[in-house]
Parts: C-alpha cells; structure tokens; sequence
C-alpha cells in the first residue's frame, strides 16, 4: 500500500501506531499475498492521494471497494474508464441529470471530482474478489472514522453526503454546526426509488459551497 503523504498524514499517523491498525495491516498483507484483493494495493489510498485534507469540499461515503475484476480503484462510486457502469453509479447519473441537467456520460471514472475536493471514502478499503464485506471487521472502519473525525474538525464549511445505512451511521460523529450533513437512501437499484432520486444532493452542496464564498463541484463526467 503506497503511503500518505499528504496533508492527511498528521491527522492519520497516530493511526498507523495503534494496535487494531497493525493486525489490519497484517491482515491486508496476508490476503494480497495469498487471494485477489481488490483495489490494486497502490490504489487503496486513492481517495487521500486525490483529495488533500485541506482541499476538502465534500465527503460522499461509500461501503466497501466494488469486488468484481477491474473495477476499484480507490474511489466508492468510481471505477476505471474501460469499465462497464456499475447500477448504483448509474442512479447518481440519473439524479445528477434531475437535479443539474448533467449529460449522462459513457464511463464512470470519477477522478474529476476527486480533483476539485470530492472526497469519496468507503469505509472498508479492500475487498476480496467476489466477496462483498469480506474485509468488514478488521480494522479498516476504526481508520476511516478517524478521516472523518478529522474532517469533522476542520474549521471550514464541507459538505456530508451520506448515502445508505452505513453511511447515514456516521452523522452522529458530524457535529461541527460549519459543515452540512445531507441523508438519502442508498442509490443502488434496491433502494434508489426510497428516496436518493430527487434528493437534490448536487444542487444542494453547490448552493451551500457558493453561500460559503467556495467554488462550486462541476459534477459533469465527460465522455471518453
């Protein structure tokens, strides 16, 4: 696993001492060692790579890394341009269409909205191939909620989207009256109608970045 070393490693190194963190590491290490383990071990930091601590705008909050062969690659919602469009990413293009007029584009890689302070974390960072939640359990969630005790600590406006039951679990550690914390239904196929389509979550967040003299997200994917 290629190393933090951004702004984010102040507030993660205590982590990295910590017991729970060394059995994980243990863990994780076995698992690439003897099975396929997905994302790729030099992408599991991804999210922390691409978006800085300080460049933080907005935190969407995923599960677990998407478990089928090429597709994760450190970013919950994301996979890699060849990659077919997974159905819960689909729905978000779908709201994003609603909410904005964004054009629905031909891939789902998200790496555009990593760049502009989209932090998008899933809770358990590795997964192995075809075995949803495998690596729930280890450690992996005790380290993401530190990220999020972080950024719950910054003395700046971000925005919380939180999507499903094990993301809407974290509101209670979002405490900080800057920031805003906005809940929906998961957008998978199973959950989407409940809720997600016409949460207006885009719309949203930019109105409450640009109320907060802070550049707004220019959600629109392109095509490749």
């Amino acid at each position: 696993m290629s190393m933090i070393t951004n702004d984010w490693l102040p507030a993660l190194e205590p982590e990295f001492g910590k017991p729970y963190y060394k059995d994980l590491y243990r863990f994780v290490l076995q698992e690439y060692r003897t099975a396929q383990v997905f994302p790729p071990a030099e992408d599991v930091f991804n999210a922390f790579h691409l978006t800085p601590l300080g460049q933080v705008k907005v935190v969407i909050i995923g599960q677990d890394p998407y478990h089928n062969v090429g597709q994760a690659h450190g970013l919950c919602f994301s996979v890699k341009p060849e990659v077919e469009i997974p159905p819960s990413l689909v729905n978000i293009y779908k709201e994003l269409e609603d909410d904005l007029g964004c054009t629905i584009p031909n891939n789902g890689y998200l790496v555009k909205w990593a760049k502009q302070g989209v932090l998008m974390l899933n809770t358990v960072l590795t997964v192995r191939a075809h075995q949803a939640n495998s690596h729930r359990g280890k450690g992996w969630e005790q380290f993401t909620d530190a990220a999020i005790r972080a950024l719950n600590e910054q003395d700046r406006p971000i925005v919380f989207l939180l999507w499903g039951g094990p993301a809407g679990q974290k509101a209670s550690m979002l405490n900080n009256p800057k920031h805003l914390v906005l809940k929906a239904p998961h957008p998978s196929p199973l959950s989407a109608y409940r809720g997600f389509f016409g949460c207006r979550h885009f719309s949203k967040t930019n109105a409450f970045l640009e109320a907060n003299g802070i550049q707004p997200i220019d959600w629109q994917i392109e095509n490749v």
